[in-house]
């Protein structure tokens, strides 16, 4: 018979009493949980290679994550029982208190039993935590050591390939190597100086390199949807134009002011080349228009100028050409900023090394040699990838000799605008110089009937307006005014602040500067315009003639080109100039153009006074009218392409050089293909 402890028994009991019911239940989930976690750790243990030390863990069983959360739970989930427990042996110890002077021997050996349980539980959540720190401790390790053997694996297969289809990627492997941190745009794009980033960014951002086959190819040649087509309608409203045009420089300004003038001419214009056209479908094209001159980054010398007498033909073109493509109906976006610029391109942020992050959302680009230099600066390959589709508004024309950058190198045509190996179709001119770049015009006030004939009857037979607005150009002019004076009353329009400028004799009667519709008002009062040989080619003698007056110019002897005279100087042509509008003399002509030489005083002065028997209407070609532009910008958008087939990498440009330069090499395209943007000339 076995004899039991009566201590012993009574300490059972008086556990059993204590703990009652529910902290019975708490103890044995602690229990539990422990055993659960011995029980894991254990199948864990026992997953492991027959290589693996007895302490090691595999990642791939565990879970990772998974179990490091399952410790962290067990831990918190001991520790809160181990607060429930200390709470209660609290409360039942402050509730026993009146007790304890009847039943001192209770009191005193129920005390350290309970705080030897709390003590107990206190340890195994410890002990749990602690395994749950060593065990995240053998994980991460074990996940580092993973994470660089698939580092070594995929450093294998990021070593540049030798394809003969990519024959430059290892070369600019290299330059990625030794220039990666020239500009920030490639971090933007991804790279980080590993191998993998070099290939992936040539491959996916770039086309030097071929795609890496462990690459995930479907997003990276996934093309964005192309926009449903809209049909493109006329406009009569050019409101919403004046909007975009954007304000704060004078140079806008007048743009605005001369669109919002000419609204209704326009207007008419597109209701006559509707009925033209009838029911042609002509599809709206997304067009951005840069006008670089203006940018504060190319100097804007224009704008402070405007109200000080400087040029305002290139402002005159732009005017135009920005409401001829908005009456024909297509979209606009327009701007004159650097910021602007990039905005609408998508330039990453850099210095304009690499691709945009977008295909390029216009159809066609319209800016000036100073845009064509921003482009090229912030577009990086995209350039190339895009350079069909700008157009280039070049007042005084490219000749394909300066275009072509390999032959302009070796003959000496390099100049300052020129080598951009476009298209010569792609420079559009001011006026018809050569037929080797695109005529683009500009527009002049269109007279009505009734407008012609008042015109006519308020003519006055004696009196001259000269063409010059800056005192410089009447600077040694004297000795044939002084021949005019005799026969004419002489006008001027030459800006001053507050004294009169020396340089205009003093018979000459000063209207200072004067806005555009007082000067079309002095125009149409006076019979000749006279120019004294500058500027040149610009839009005021067409807008004398269509006014009624007769324009008479000087001949150059020998001519002014780039190789004689400064002005010329660096312009990609070696066109030579015979007067001050060859335009005007070629394609107008006596009656409303005379030419003649100021070097000799007899024929100047029968020159003035056969002009003054001369009876003349007033005269606008059809190619300066609002109707004739809009026709002529219709059939270069219809059928000058605007986009080059997607090519691995786009090759360079060889332009034809054209028949009347028979000591240039005919150059067709190189090898592989060249820049055929457009069609050949007879097509057009």
């Amino acid at each position: 018979m076995i004899t039991v402890n009566p201590d012993g028994k009574i300490m059972v009991r008086r556990c059993l009493v204590t703990l009652r019911p529910f902290r019975l239940f708490v103890l044995g989930i602690g229990l539990f949980s422990l055993c659960f976690l011995m029980t894991s750790l254990g199948g864990q243990l026992s997953a492991r290679r027959p290589g693996d030390s007895p302490f090691t863990i595999r990642t791939e069983v565990m879970g990772g994550p998974e179990s490091r959360g399952i410790l962290r739970k067990m831990s918190d989930l001991l520790e809160l029982m181990a607060k429930r427990m200390d709470t209660l042996a609290r409360l039942e110890n402050s509730s026993e208190l009146h007790r304890a002077a009847g039943n001192g021997h209770f009191a005193v050996d129920r005390s350290p039993a309970g705080a030897g349980l709390m003590e107990r539980i206190q340890a195994i959540a410890q002990n749990v935590s602690d395994i749950a720190v060593k065990v995240d401790q053998i994980l991460r390790h074990s996940l580092l050591l993973h994470s660089k053997a698939v580092s070594e694996g995929r450093r294998d297969q990021c070593e540049a390939p030798s394809d003969p289809k990519f024959p430059d990627c290892s070369g600019k492997v290299e330059w990625m190597r030794a220039r990666w941190t020239s500009d920030p745009c490639y971090a933007f794009f991804g790279v980080d100086g590993t191998e993998c980033s070099f290939l992936i960014y040539l491959s996916e951002v770039e086309w030097f390199c071929p795609p890496l086959p462990w690459r995930n190819q479907t997003a990276t040649q996934r093309a964005p949807k192309p926009l449903p087509k809209v049909q493109a309608v006329f406009r009569s409203n050019l409101s919403h134009l004046l909007e975009l045009m954007g304000s704060g420089k004078e140079s806008l300004i007048f743009m605005k002011k001369r669109t919002k003038r000419l609204t209704a001419q326009w207007a008419l214009a597109a209701q006559r080349l509707a009925q033209k056209l009838g029911g042609v479908q002509r599809d709206q094209k997304q067009i951005l228009v840069h006008i670089g001159f203006l940018t504060e980054e190319s100097g804007d010398v224009f704008s402070p100028r405007v109200l000080k007498g400087g040029p305002l033909g290139e402002m005159v073109q732009w005017a135009d050409i920005l409401a001829a493509l908005y009456v024909l109906g297509h979209g606009l976006r327009i701007t004159v900023s650097l910021k602007e610029l990039q905005s609408n391109l998508g330039v990453p942020p850099g210095r304009g090394s690499c691709p945009l992050t977008v295909p390029l959302p216009f159809d066609l680009v319209y800016t000036d040699y100073h845009g064509l230099q921003q482009m090229k600066q912030h577009m990086g390959l995209s350039f190339k990838k895009y350079r069909c589709r700008i157009r280039v508004i070049d007042t005084f024309g490219t000749e394909p000799a300066y275009n072509h950058e390999e032959y302009a190198t070796l003959h000496g045509y390099r100049t300052n605008w020129g080598y951009w190996n476009l298209n010569p179709k792609q420079f559009m001119t001011m006026f018809p110089h050569t037929p080797d770049n695109s005529f683009m015009g500009f527009v002049s006030e269109e007279l009505n009937e009734t407008e012609k004939q008042l015109i006519k009857g308020g003519k006055a037979s004696n009196m001259a307006v000269v063409y010059g607005k800056e005192a410089s150009i009447w600077k040694g002019k004297e000795k044939f005014l002084s021949i005019l004076n005799k026969y004419m009353e002489i006008h001027g329009t030459v800006y001053y602040e507050s004294q009169r400028p020396p340089e205009v004799p003093a018979f000459v009667k000063n209207h200072g500067l004067l806005p555009q519709p007082e000067f079309q008002q002095l125009l149409r009062k006076a019979k000749l315009f006279i120019g004294f040989g500058f500027p040149y080619e610009g839009p005021a003698p067409l807008e004398a003639i269509a006014n009624g007056c007769v324009f008479l110019q000087s001949r150059f002897s020998p001519p002014h080109s780039s190789l004689n005279h400064e002005f010329f100087r660096g312009k990609p042509t070696s066109r030579e100039v015979f007067s001050q509008h060859p335009y005007a003399e070629n394609f107008i002509g006596k009656p409303h153009v005379w030419t003649v030489d100021y070097n000799n005083s007899e024929e100047f002065e029968a020159a003035i006074k056969a002009i003054m028997r001369t009876q003349v209407d007033p005269y606008l070609p059809y190619e300066y009218t609002c109707e004739g532009m809009l026709e002529r910008i219709h059939a270069y958008i219809q059928h000058q392409p605007g986009r080059l087939p997607e090519v691995s990498e786009p090759p360079p440009g060889r332009a034809q050089l054209p028949s009347w330069l028979p000591q240039l090499p005919r150059l067709g395209p190189v090898s592989g293909g060249g820049l055929q943007c457009f069609p050949a000339a007879g097509a057009l």
